[in-house]
């Protein structure tokens, strides 16, 4: 059985699911996925059943009943990994923003000192592509007004690139994780920091969606402004 697990949340990512997976299991190094599946009206969970006949050991799916936000699909993941003998847990989106390609450097880093490994666009090698100037000053901005108030070192506060030790999710109260957008990739990323784990980023190049469509929200973005000034006086 693989150590390695990647939890991939999905709503309507019919165009993507099947090349994504077959990506992931033609890499050398071997990792299990789980699909936490909001309850996709485009057929995303049957085609992931449909592969399952195929990777009866490695593809498992989790169905819930409709759109339930980010960030409970992912505690959604993580308790149901943790219920199992996984010693890394990734988080990676469906649309290819994030490179599959990457998930072993992600793994190496967790291997070596990383209790958090982080798919970085914002450190030295790190790269953006098909995206205007707005939205990189926008993206770029919003991650150091985090860094200004939450006085931690991740230059890329908002990334959902991810690689977790085992013992880093075991130490978070993942019931107490309040925010589900955005502000959930920096809630957990504070909190793995106030509980003194050791973060590192990675550097990647964040490929924007070619098929589908984006879930980012003007209520997504307001959640993360808020919910940043909250964490900082919360308590750990």
């Amino acid at each position: 059985m693989s150590q390695n697990l990647i939890i991939i949340p999905t709503y309507n990512e019919i165009e993507n699911i099947e090349k994504m997976i077959r990506k992931v299991f033609s890499l050398a190094v071997p990792f299990h996925i789980l699909i936490v599946d909001d309850g996709s009206p485009d057929g995303t969970s049957s085609k992931v059943k449909e592969l399952q006949k195929e990777y009866s050991q490695s593809l498992f799916i989790e169905e819930r009943s409709g759109k339930m936000g980010l960030g409970t699909a992912y505690i959604h993941g993580f308790k149901w990994a943790l219920q199992r003998p996984y010693e890394f847990i990734f988080e990676m989106d469906c649309d290819f923003s994030h490179n599959p390609d990457d998930l072993p450097r992600l793994l190496s880093a967790c291997q070596g000192n990383a209790d958090v490994a982080i798919g970085s666009r914002y450190v030295n090698g790190g790269n953006v592509s098909n995206w205007d100037m707005k939205r990189i000053l926008l993206s770029y901005f919003a991650s150091l007004y985090v860094r200004l108030i939450l006085w931690f070192n991740v230059k890329d506060t908002t990334a959902g690139f991810k690689c977790y030790k085992r013992k880093v999710l075991e130490a978070i109260d993942l019931d107490n994780i309040k925010f589900m957008g955005y502000a959930f990739q920096i809630e957990m990323k504070y909190t793995a920091y106030r509980k003194g784990f050791k973060l590192v980023e990675v550097p990647i190049t964040f490929v924007d969606r070619v098929l589908g469509t984006s879930k980012m929200s003007s209520k997504i973005f307001k959640e993360a402004f808020l919910g940043v000034l909250q964490m900082r006086f919360k308590k750990y």
